[in-house]
């Protein structure tokens, strides 16, 4: 008892600790215009590679950019691509999953043996492969991302289905009458929203960390446009004389995907609900 009542009071200690975290950077990210101290894409060949001075608090980069302001201004595509994939991947994965768990027969097979195709990729490969047929840009990885990951959340999902629907309630809204839509929308889908909160935590993480990957590689966010992974990229070729020009976004990718998986372990731990990673 005592025990689980330190768990508790600690976890929820992280879940306030990170929400204020995650809370600053997300209004960073709506207030970037009016909070960067330069513009980001402004380029002074005079003031290029710059230390820290007041009218540039982190530096500049090799084209006389303000590092600080790449920063801010990257953390609007970091988080708000990240949450536009988790939420699109997860809606489609929610009603797939749904419907195949619920269903059953030949729909949960066709349903589910397309996942096992996506699946049998690894899926760095897959994305590379579909970002390659598409072509390289944000756009294009999104839509990759969102077509990768779907499959996960479309598992997660079944499973979670095919357990729920042979509880008590379940047959007796059938009795009472009630169609397969109506049991599915009012009493199967809120009892698998729970785990969202966990889940959504640590899939933040990935996908903030698949964009920048993508960005680093050359096939998502195109120059000048500034991304936490596009900055790693464009400052390798200084990580001798101005490593900083890696390390500011680095850090940033750190300290994001560090704060959402303690969070999703708090919330795990506080709601008693385990956690999937779909990575494993």
């Amino acid at each position: 008892m005592i025990t689980s009542l330190r768990i508790m009071m600690r976890s929820q200690k992280v879940i306030v600790l990170c929400s204020i975290i995650l809370s600053f950077l997300f209004i960073i990210t709506i207030l970037a215009p009016w909070v960067a101290p330069n513009d980001p894409i402004a380029v002074n060949l005079a003031n290029k590679l710059q230390p820290s001075s007041f009218e540039y608090p982190l530096g500049t980069d090799h084209l006389g950019r303000c590092t600080l302001s790449r920063i801010l201004y990257g953390a609007r595509i970091s988080l708000g691509f990240a949450t536009l994939i988790f939420i699109s991947s997860l809606g489609i994965g929610l009603i797939v999953g749904t419907i195949a768990g619920y269903k059953g027969g030949w729909v949960d097979q066709v349903l589910m043996r397309l996942c096992d195709g996506v699946m049998a990729f690894p899926n760095l490969l897959l994305i590379l492969g579909l970002v390659g047929i598409l072509g390289p840009g944000l756009k294009q990885v999104i839509i990759a991302l969102m077509l990768v990951q779907w499959v996960y959340y479309a598992r997660i999902f079944r499973g979670m289905v095919l357990s729920l629907k042979e509880q008590n309630y379940i047959a007796a809204a059938k009795i009472s009458g009630s169609s397969q839509w109506k049991i599915m929308k009012k009493h199967i889908v809120p009892n698998v929203l729970p785990p969202l909160a966990v889940m959504g935590t640590l899939e933040m993480g990935w996908a903030i960390m698949d964009i920048s990957a993508m960005s680093f590689l050359g096939l998502g966010v195109q120059p000048p446009t500034p991304e936490w992974g596009a900055m790693i990229h464009e400052g390798k070729s200084y990580i001798r004389t101005n490593p900083e020009l890696m390390l500011y976004p680095g850090l940033m990718i750190m300290l994001v995907v560090v704060t959402f998986n303690l969070l999703g372990e708090a919330l795990s731990e506080r709601f008693g609900v385990k956690r999937v990673n779909k990575k494993e």
